[in-house]
């Protein structure tokens, strides 16, 4: 993907608890607001989240914090009516700018959403569709070695490898989450964005999917939204509380479960509210 322009300063202030305390910065937000229509759903979001890591988005439905992830890929430019303003930058370079294309930027950041979603295609064709829509295979050997490795990566190769020509849906609910993971890495993206990875999964097979996540981090920032703080506290290594459309703290995930600087914040977790 080309340079994006980069984001000039002056950039709006961002307080102490929203900065990352080590490691670059991979995703910046400043002064993050979304409308839809005359609604506001999202208010003046600042926070910094590193690179290779889990930054988790917490808080009751509603809160924004879906919002905020669909701003990062700009999935919310699909909704009618919605408008985004301030300011995301991925490595420093303006996400919102008019000269970065849409599909390029999606190619950079993977989505995984809340209920598996794989084509109505073989195991295969799910994880080459990216890679031959980006023309990122120069032979039928890369993209059988592109599969391959994205694969054994979401941790489903020793499962599948045997039938890659069966179709993609005829998995379980665990397995076709692991495939849409595997085709969201294909792609080699920077960032990946999951929207509630494991709400529709069982208890075992979200521990796979969590152990898949801790293994990804050393490659790719990742983003999770997530009802579960047990989920939060066990995967990320930074966490955002989100409350009313308003990010309310963020910080080392250790910190904010054992030590929040906000009363909102120990009352959601303790389940005052929420």
């Amino acid at each position: 993907m080309s340079r994006m322009e980069t984001i000039a300063p002056p950039r709006p202030q961002v307080s102490a608890s929203a900065r990352v305390e080590s490691g670059s910065v991979k995703v910046r937000a400043r002064a993050v607001s979304v409308f839809y229509g005359e609604k506001q759903a999202l208010f003046d979001v600042s926070l910094d989240m590193p690179e290779k890591s889990v930054s988790a988005l917490i808080g009751p439905s509603g809160c924004g914090k879906s919002t905020f992830l669909r701003s990062i890929n700009r999935m919310n430019d699909t909704i009618p009516g919605c408008r985004v303003t301030g300011e995301i930058a991925i490595d420093g370079d303006n996400i919102n700018d008019k000269s970065v294309d849409p599909v390029l930027l999606r190619a950079q950041v993977g989505m995984v959403f809340q209920k598996p979603n794989p084509f109505p295609k073989s195991i295969f064709d799910n994880v080459a569709y990216g890679v031959r829509l980006h023309g990122l295979a120069e032979s039928k050997r890369d993209l059988d070695q592109i599969v391959e490795t994205s694969l054994i990566k979401a941790g489903l190769w020793d499962e599948v490898k045997d039938r890659l020509s069966a179709s993609g849906m005829s998995l379980s609910g665990g397995q076709q989450q692991r495939l849409v993971i595997a085709r969201a890495i294909a792609i080699n993206p920077e960032i990946i964005l999951m929207d509630e990875p494991c709400s529709a999964l069982d208890p075992i097979a979200t521990a796979k999917i969590e152990e898949l996540i801790d293994e990804l981090k050393t490659n790719f920032c990742i983003i999770i939204v997530t009802h579960s703080m047990a989920q939060a506290a066990r995967v990320s290594q930074q966490t955002a509380f989100f409350h009313l459309g308003k990010l309310i703290e963020f910080g080392p995930t250790e910190q904010v479960f054992t030590n929040p600087r906000d009363t909102r914040t120990q009352d959601y977790i303790t389940g005052r509210f929420g």
